[in-house]
């Protein structure tokens, strides 16, 4: 069964057309568009819901295999290859070409498909040449808003508007295995088939990843580290090193976790309380929020530094043995041995207010949090807007 949340456009009501209600029944897959979404139930139909202006929950007739909602239609693959896509069709992102593909991707106004030769074929609005894939053999396709990217065994390569440099900026590092892509802009994304090709292993692989404001980082298998995107104030630009087990990005900094248990931090620091000047010691886990960081040593104790405005440094627990951290925005939340979490720092939504019961594991958002409980349920506390806090059941 299908479960969904969250509205459009900031939660404004006039832009809900229920595509945050799906409808009963068991579902193979599932896509959400801009305001509406389609499913692929274990018959091969395909069921859409939400915003039904220019019949984009309209879907075919037929047995299906994959599909894909952009901003305002939607692409699937039927059980014989060929691809078929409905709703609007201004730029002909609809006019899906003949042919076999194995997967199919909708953007805001064109659609990408991935050939069973492994070659990505593109149509709909070429303004910015997202509809002119770059040559080569992939194994996955997502179509974005203004651009494009496919997955390669080895590489990623993205095409369209480069704006602030994005395509050079956002792509992730060519060194290293990656399993899926997808482009960004709040349309489409890939549900890759079962391409012909095969992964070749290469001899570097990553093992973790962390997203910031405007730039991410990633731990090879090496032990080093790969920073990509914005690059103000030398936040993508790492310590040198093959000793990292572990990094967490900030909002404009990040901090990794070295073998001996030192942190080193890089990018975006104060003058004082500095977020990229971290304390001496030995830490067994990060968190990194807006402009604070704090870590957990060997002994379960939390020491925090960095941008104090809302106390999210100075009234962290002095006592007590924690075994996970989370930082938001301007608060943090720890999960101690008992099975409680406690939260500090900035509490305008109550986002510092926990919600009673025992937990296994925190994650703390911009302004609010969320916990699992020990019986598997989900519970969340802080800013409401855009049903943020309406976790569904298990």
């Amino acid at each position: 069964e299908l479960a969904c949340w969250g509205t459009s456009n900031f939660g404004r009501s006039v832009l809900d057309y229920g595509q945050a209600d799906p409808p009963n029944g068991e579902f193979t897959s599932v896509s959400a568009g801009y305001l509406h979404a389609c499913g692929l139930r274990e018959s091969g139909e395909i069921v859409c819901w939400g915003r039904s202006s220019f019949n984009r929950t309209n879907p075919p007739k037929g047995v299906f295999t994959q599909v894909s909602s952009g901003t305002t239609h939607s692409c699937a693959i039927r059980e014989n290859g060929e691809a078929e896509c409905w709703g609007m069709n201004n730029y002909g992102q609809s006019n899906a070409p003949s042919g076999v593909f194995t997967q199919v991707s909708a953007g805001a106004w064109h659609s990408c498909g991935l050939r069973n030769s492994g070659t990505v074929e593109c149509w709909g609005d070429d303004q910015y040449d997202q509809s002119n894939p770059s040559p080569g053999n992939y194994l996955a396709v997502s179509a974005g808003t203004r651009h494009s990217c496919a997955l390669s065994a080895t590489s990623t390569s993205c095409w369209g508007r480069r704006d602030e440099r994005p395509l050079e900026a956002i792509a992730p590092p060519t060194i290293g295995v990656v399993t899926d892509v997808s482009s960004g802009g709040g349309e489409g994304g890939a549900t890759p088939g079962t391409p012909t090709p095969t992964p070749t292993p290469t001899p570097t692989t990553f093992t973790t990843l962390s997203a910031g404001g405007a730039h991410t980082c990633a731990l090879r298998s090496t032990g080093s580290l790969a920073c990509w995107g914005n690059n103000a104030n030398g936040r993508t630009n790492p310590p040198p090193g093959s000793d990292f087990t572990a990094l967490s990005a900030g909002s404009a900094h990040t901090c990794a976790l070295r073998s001996t248990g030192a942190i080193s931090c890089w990018g975006l620091g104060d003058s004082s309380n500095s977020r990229t000047a971290p304390p001496s010691g030995s830490f067994s886990a990060l968190a990194l929020g807006g402009e604070h960081s704090c870590a957990l040593n060997s002994a379960g104790a939390i020491t925090c530094w960095g941008q104090n405005t809302h106390n999210q440094r100075s009234d962290a627990p002095s006592s007590g043995t924690y075994t996970a951290i989370s930082a938001g925005e301007g608060h943090t939340c720890a999960l101690n041995s008992a099975g409680a979490i406690t939260c500090w720092g900035r509490n305008n939504h109550n986002q510092t207010t926990v919600t009673a019961g025992t937990y296994t594991a925190v994650s703390a958002g911009n302004a609010h949090t969320c916990g699992l409980k020990t019986d598997g349920t989900i519970a969340c506390w802080g800013n409401s807007a855009n049903n943020r806090l309406m976790a569904p059941s298990p």
